[in-house]
């Protein structure tokens, strides 16, 4: 489904990506995961269309989409849940989640869309009315993917989910994706909650200073020596 290709990325004279290649399959999960300033959001911004590639190829689904413009990726069947999560503060629950269906496919069932998210998450059709602004960080990451999910993605992206939110939240949503997965959508995660992360995906890559050092299946990642050494403490 997706093959990102020798990516190479920056900003200004300072280079972020190292030739980085990847593949999502058909109805996969698969995390990356690595330590701050690694490079895993400018490669989710990348692969998003957001922030421009220096060299290499994206491809979703057979089409190139290395150069395309982020509105185009997500009417080709890619959405984006941003760090930090970046709900519109003071516009209503329902407001944030009609806006993520503008593209013309998506305009033509928002009604349906709207009433999947909130079957998915309950919580969002009890705020309908609610700013976004004034959700705890949990809800406003259902807020969050549930404006992703308006856009009927193939595959989603995820840059750092659990990233403020309490254990106990963590779990709710990494279920959740697991759910969303389950109905037809595969999903790209950035991660470094390392073992909620690996525990969610079939395979895993490790992106350290801008390149894939490792890459295997969730499993024997989370039983990698160096893995467990670097990112678990053992």
């Amino acid at each position: 489904m997706l093959e990102v290709e020798s990516v190479r990325a920056g900003y200004g004279q300072a280079q972020a990506l190292w030739d980085v290649s990847l593949r999502v399959g058909d109805g996969e999960i698969v995390t990356i995961i690595g330590p701050n300033g690694a490079g895993k959001s400018t490669l989710v911004n990348v692969i998003a269309g957001i922030h421009p590639a220096w060299g290499g190829r994206i491809v979703f689904d057979g089409r190139e989409i290395t150069a395309l413009p982020p509105h185009r990726v997500c009417t080709a069947g890619v959405a984006v849940v941003p760090e930090g999560r970046q709900v519109f503060a003071d516009m209503t629950v329902t407001d944030n989640l009609l806006i993520g269906g503008y593209h013309r496919a998506a305009r033509a069932r928002r009604k349906e869309n709207y009433e999947r998210v909130c079957e998915i998450f309950p919580r969002l059709a009890e705020r309908a009315n609610q700013l976004a602004g004034s959700l705890s960080g949990g809800e406003q990451q259902m807020l969050a993917i549930g404006r992703a999910l308006m856009a009927e993605p193939r595959l989603l992206l995820l840059d750092e989910p659990s990233l403020g939110l309490a254990p106990v939240i963590v779990d709710t949503i990494f279920e959740i994706l697991q759910r969303i997965n389950a109905e037809g959508v595969s999903v790209l995660v950035v991660e470094q909650n390392v073992v909620e992360a690996l525990e969610l995906a079939s395979r895993g890559y490790v992106l350290e200073q801008g390149r894939i050092v490792k890459e295997a299946a969730a499993a024997d990642l989370l039983d990698d020596p160096d893995v467990r050494t670097a990112y678990l403490g053992v």
